[in-house]
């Protein structure tokens, strides 16, 4: 089965930083747009940002920008989500996925396919 493994998450206070990393099973993840999306309770999924498969374009939410960088490493066929001055709204499960065939490299979880399980991030004094 195809499907993206999310790791990474924990608990961080105020202020910290955490890096998330998101792998593949069943398929290359290099050879794909990847997206990282979140999830808080009671809340939609949201997108986070997004990479392409070359790793020269990048998307963000404006509620990330200037705070969280993705990046993606080819020779581990891996994409991570580098989070720094991380807010209490900032918690959420995070999730990755592929992007479509033919689709842009936004920020709609509906454009986006094989996700994961998530990994949980909380943030809390």
């Amino acid at each position: 089965q195809l499907h993206s493994v999310e790791s990474g998450g924990g608990l961080v206070q105020p202020g910290g930083s955490l890096r998330l990393s998101c792998a593949a099973s069943g398929f290359t993840l290099n050879s794909y747009s990847i997206g990282w999306f979140r999830q808080a309770p009671g809340k939609e999924r949201e997108g986070v940002s997004c990479i392409s498969s070359s790793g020269g374009s990048t998307n963000y939410a404006d509620s990330v920008k200037g705070r969280f960088t993705i990046s993606r490493e080819k020779a581990k066929n891996m994409v991570y989500l580098q989070m720094n001055s991380l807010k209490p709204e900032d918690t959420a499960i995070y999730y990755c996925a592929r992007l479509r065939p033919f689709r842009r490299c936004g920020l709609s979880p509906g454009d986006f396919e094989s996700w994961g399980q998530g990994t949980q991030v909380t943030v809390s004094s």
